[in-house]
């Protein structure tokens, strides 16, 4: 026997999609920086050196003085010399005033003042040693700096960002179909 049949075909539904990549482009600019560097300003001050030389005294020795000094030394001179002779004449009076005691004055007085004494001998250094006198007084240098601080200037660029977005497109591929076909074998 034969019985009837519902036959089924069924297709499904299929999606179609088909997409577009995206686009993203982030760039990041530099920053515009400037730098100034101010120049230090330096100063520099000197005080002058003192150099001081006294030759008075080596002048002196080497008997090349002033007028008014060489008159003052002659003057002393005289004076001690005047000094020395009254003081021999007042001690030789006073030898003579006692010509009782014992000696001869007489004769050494003679002999004394009749004879110029020897002149001595020796080495004499003109000028004398350390007689040229110095004194140094060194410079002062003062050095002031100040210093400047570099100038910075920057500028931060903010990033520059494109972005595509991407395409989708969905469709249907394929629609979903029922077929039912009955079949009837009686007949």
């Amino acid at each position: 026997m034969r019985l009837p049949q519902i036959r089924l075909e069924s297709q499904r539904a299929e999606i179609q999609i088909q997409q577009s990549a995206g686009k993203q482009e982030i760039r990041q600019p530099k920053a515009d920086m400037t730098i100034q560097q101010p120049k230090a300003e330096l100063s520099i001050t000197t005080s002058s050196s003192k150099l001081q030389i006294d030759q008075t005294q080596a002048w002196e020795d080497m008997n090349l003085m002033h007028i008014f000094k060489r008159n003052d030394r002659f003057a002393q001179e005289g004076r001690s010399a005047a000094q020395e002779g009254m003081g021999r004449r007042a001690q030789q009076g006073t030898e003579m005033m006692r010509i009782e005691n014992e000696g001869n004055p007489l004769v050494n007085q003679a002999v004394t003042n009749g004879h110029t004494p020897m002149k001595a001998l020796g080495i004499k250094f003109i000028p004398s040693q350390f007689a040229v006198k110095t004194s140094y007084q060194p410079s002062e240098v003062k050095i002031e700096v100040q210093t400047n601080k570099p100038i910075i200037e920057s500028t931060v660029n903010k990033p520059e960002h494109t972005y595509e977005r991407s395409q989708l497109e969905i469709s249907m591929k394929q629609h979903h179909n029922l077929d039912i076909d009955f079949i009837n074998l009686y007949s």
